[in-house]
């Protein structure tokens, strides 16, 4: 009987756990539409368009924040961006 006691006293830490996971999954999913919208839109490496901007450093951190799972950080610096640049942001997930 107290062995079943004691899973009944971790299964809300279980279930914490379960949705702090679920959180971040949808964090990284937003945290990857803005770093998408980003380099679409305002500033990609990789393209070979003639004038492109210089990368700026803080946004090239925040979206590499995104990519370690660190969406704390990249979040609200790309939403920043995209926002002054009169992006509408995607729909995030509510938690």
């Amino acid at each position: 009987m107290k062995n079943v006691a004691g899973l009944l006293m971790l299964f809300p830490g279980v279930l914490a756990a379960a949705g702090a996971s679920a959180q971040g999954g949808d964090d990284m999913r937003y945290c990857a539409e803005l770093t998408k919208m980003y380099r679409t839109y305002i500033n990609n490496p990789e393209d070979s368009r003639p004038v492109m901007p210089s990368p700026n450093a803080a946004h090239e951190s925040a979206i590499e924040s995104c990519r370690k799972g660190n969406t704390g950080a990249g979040i609200p610096v790309l939403e920043k961006v995209l926002e002054a640049n009169k992006f509408t942001l995607p729909r995030r997930q509510a938690g």
